[in-house]
């Protein structure tokens, strides 16, 4: 058995260890997984709606009719309160190719990646 228990995976470069949400979907780190939790009772309490978080919300990033790349947001719901919808990423660790994307995703589509950081 490994430092984790039952958990016999290959480690992650910035350690991040697959951990189940109270809806038992299985996230890439422990900081996805409780904003998953969190995010689905916000949902129950009607402070959110249309929650996506499975499969992953995706975006095409094209330029100029050239396919670049794919972004995947980790959640994506409208916020009831301020009647907008959100597009959400955890992140413990901001990698070079996330900063690309995070910049590609408001030139193209206009969305403004909201971080929710551990």
């Amino acid at each position: 058995m490994t430092r984790w228990g039952a958990y016999r995976g290959k480690s992650s470069k910035f350690g991040n260890r697959p951990t189940r949400c109270s809806e038992g979907i299985m996230h890439q780190s422990g900081l996805e997984a409780r904003r998953c939790t969190e995010l689905h009772l916000m949902q129950k309490g009607g402070l959110i709606r249309d929650l996506q978080a499975h499969p992953q919300p995706r975006f095409e990033l094209d330029v100029n009719g050239v396919h670049i790349c794919a972004y995947l947001a980790d959640f994506s719901y409208h916020d009831v309160e301020r009647g907008e919808t959100i597009t959400e990423d955890t992140k413990g660790h901001r990698t070079r190719e996330y900063e690309i994307k995070r910049r590609l995703m408001l030139a193209i589509h206009g969305i403004e990646i909201r971080e929710v950081r551990g």
